[in-house]
């Protein structure tokens, strides 16, 4: 077959749909490097709870955007913008195709729609909101977000205390939702091109079918050592429970083990019970993205659809 004309395809879809799986498929089809969409799997030491992958997936095809940031580090969607921008001007100079590849749809988002310019961190309204979240809590917080910003408070968990916080500073600082800065697209030749990235989408048919996928890979994570992870994640005494990557599913709820703050019997259900909410948000994501070609992801021959679609996109001339 004839090679696609270097440039890029988004594959995307809710944890534990199978992702990995495809990616690897379709590179194994056409010269391509993987850019991880993920804002766990960015993170150095947190290989367990986020399936990152082994290194012969790493090995057979050139990862990006994973270990590159300590726990103790940030990376926000603006960071990732940039980088994958980068590096699919990177990937496509050397004749391949850059596959981007996760389900953080935030990160999704700002790529396809652009991102305005955020007010930055302000840490005299970050306090206010840290001391209102401990006193009143974060769901009635979620509430407030729900009145000034309903589109963003319906994709949040009322106990998102991370994002809500950022959503309502944001608000505070610049008197404009957030929802408004995400849906402002950027201009320029880099940004509309990027905005027509063929976004193919792996979603179930039957939601039971990833919840037992869901309830698997979890399970496989405790018996490979993910107590163990965050126990080692904690022992170097400069890891606190609120930072981004400790509030990462799995991990949050492993830290909550070790703290006492939940039973460590229970652990498994709030872990597989946070991974199906983290689902739930994700698929929703996905429906609000019209430009998107879904493949069942819980058919027998999802693999070979994936790779099927995805090589029909990338052909030369294919509509984006």
């Amino acid at each position: 077959m004839t090679p696609p004309a270097p440039y890029g395809l988004a594959l995307a879809g809710p944890t534990a749909a199978g992702k990995t799986a495809a990616a690897l498929a379709i590179a194994a089809r056409v010269p391509a490097e993987i850019i991880s969409v993920d804002s766990a799997l960015v993170y150095r030491g947190m290989d367990i709870g986020t399936a990152k992958p082994d290194a012969a997936e790493r090995a057979a095809v050139p990862h990006h955007l994973i270990d590159i940031r300590d726990p103790l580090q940030a990376y926000s969607a603006a960071e990732f913008v940039r980088d994958a921008e980068r590096l699919v001007d990177e990937i496509n100079r050397r004749g391949r195709l850059a596959l981007l590849v996760g389900g953080t749809m935030m990160y999704f988002k700002a790529l396809l729609h652009g991102m305005d310019a955020m007010p930055a961190a302000d840490p005299a309204v970050r306090a206010v909101l840290e001391r209102e979240g401990a006193e009143r809590g974060w769901p009635a917080l979620h509430a407030e977000l729900s009145r000034i910003d309903p589109e963003t408070a319906q994709r949040l968990a009322p106990a998102d205390s991370q994002r809500i916080q950022r959503a309502l500073e944001v608000w505070r600082v610049s008197g404009r939702p957030i929802s408004s800065f995400q849906q402002t697209g950027r201009s320029g030749a880099p940004r509309q091109r990027l905005a027509a990235l063929p976004l193919l989408s792996l979603e179930p048919v039957d939601r039971a079918w990833l919840h037992a996928r869901i309830a698997q890979r979890f399970d496989a994570m405790l018996a490979a050592g993910l107590l163990d992870e965050v126990r080692a994640l904690r022992g170097r005494g400069d890891l606190h429970a609120e930072l981004p990557a400790m509030r990462c599913v799995g991990y949050r709820q492993a830290w909550q083990a070790l703290d006492g703050t939940i039973a460590p019997e229970a652990l498994r259900e709030h872990g597989i019970a946070a991974t199906r909410q983290l689902a739930k948000r994700q698929i929703t994501w996905l429906r609000s993205m019209p430009q998107r070609q879904v493949v069942a992801c819980d058919a027998p021959d999802a693999v070979g659809q994936a790779v099927a679609r995805a090589l029909a996109l990338c052909a030369p001339g294919a509509p984006a």
